[in-house]
């Protein structure tokens, strides 16, 4: 292919992208898009520049006003969580998560999370299975972590307070990490703080898909709750752009943070993308309250109404969810995958799931 063809082609792409999804409903709940102010921030020259390490402290000369747009990011991020400490340098939620594990533990430290079949990240995964099986997940493929997975209660869609205690205390982990990529329910932060206390674990909470409704005052409190520290992602629910942010109240715990973020992974911090995030903080701060409740009562009038219409929603006993996510079984339709390419020829977007009970059916 010759450059003149490739250059016409991703452009072509591009815009039949656009034209697509302008007709289309994008309904992926780890997806989100931004005001016109932030995307206009992501293409700015801030894109083109560099500046390594801390604000004050850069490596690179030129930065007086990246620093202080990013002084501007970190109150604001400080501020929308009610926490001391804030870096907002980690490029995406996965990033923010390895800079937890990489300035609290060590290869080798066993660490509990859920397992990706009941709401857990990849980020939070092993290298392999409990039978050998590859799962690359970046807890055990990057840091070498030896993950043990907490209880699940499966029936109501949220961790097994009693028996992940047990385990607690059983596998003694450096590092307890709750919240996930399926969060119906707010996590049992307050009840698990204390076993973690007393075996001297760091209790971390990624919030990647409802920092938003964190920030919105209607979720759960992590930080007021007894997470030692929580990182995020800053474009789900959170309608920013894909970036991610660490935050915590303990000043040691921060420094070692920021040394993990810098010099540990990464150099430059995608300096567009912190402005971008400045601005959505702004609005977030502004608008927030109103546009999580917003997202919150949607969510449960959507899955009241799929209910309604004959489908099988997950936790109805429960009134279906509390977040921005809606869980379908659609095992009786012919499974995930057909449902999503059915949806996608019908230009609704969705993404499909293990739910916890899909194992035992042999997915």
């Amino acid at each position: 292919m010759d450059p003149i063809e490739a250059y016409e082609r991703v452009k072509s792409s591009i815009l039949e992208h656009h034209k697509w999804f302008d007709s289309s409903l994008p309904m992926i709940a780890s997806e989100n898009v931004t005001s016109p102010a932030v995307k206009k921030a992501m293409t700015s020259d801030f894109g083109h520049r560099y500046a390594e390490g801390w604000v004050g402290e850069r490596v690179y000369a030129g930065t007086k006003y990246i620093d202080e747009v990013e002084s501007i990011a970190i109150e604001l991020v400080k501020k929308l969580f009610n926490v001391k400490f804030a870096d907002v340098r980690p490029i995406s939620g996965v990033i923010a998560n390895l800079a937890v594990y990489t300035a609290f533990t060590n290869p080798g430290d066993v660490a509990m999370a859920l397992p990706i079949t009941k709401g857990g990240h990849i980020s939070m995964g092993p290298l392999r299975g409990s039978e050998g099986q590859f799962i690359g997940g970046t807890a055990g493929a990057v840091r070498g972590l030896d993950v043990k997975y907490l209880a699940f209660d499966d029936h109501n869609m949220n961790i097994d307070v009693d028996k992940s205690i047990k385990r607690i205390e059983e596998n003694k982990p450096k590092l307890v990490i709750l919240g996930g990529s399926v969060i119906l329910f707010p996590h049992p932060v307050k009840e698990l703080s204390n076993v973690c206390k007393s075996i001297g674990a760091l209790l971390h909470y990624d919030a990647a898909h409802v920092a938003g409704l964190i920030a919105g005052k209607q979720f759960q409190q992590p930080m007021e709750e007894g997470a030692d520290v929580m990182s995020m992602s800053t474009h789900k629910t959170f309608f920013g752009p894909q970036h991610g942010a660490v935050v915590t109240n303990d000043e040691e715990k921060f420094e070692k943070i920021k040394l993990a973020n810098f010099p540990g992974l990464l150099s430059n911090h995608h300096l567009h993308s912190v402005a971008a995030l400045a601005l959505a903080a702004a609005e977030m701060l502004a608008f927030g309250e109103e546009y999580a409740r917003a997202v919150v009562r949607n969510a449960k009038a959507l899955a009241q109404a799929l209910h309604d219409e004959g489908f099988s929603v997950v936790a109805e006993h429960l009134g279906f969810t509390q977040s921005h996510q809606v869980l379908l079984d659609v095992d009786a339709l012919g499974g995930g995958y057909k449902c999503e390419k059915l949806l996608e020829e019908a230009n609704i977007i969705v993404n499909r799931n293990l739910l916890p009970w899909d194992i035992k059916r042999g997915r």
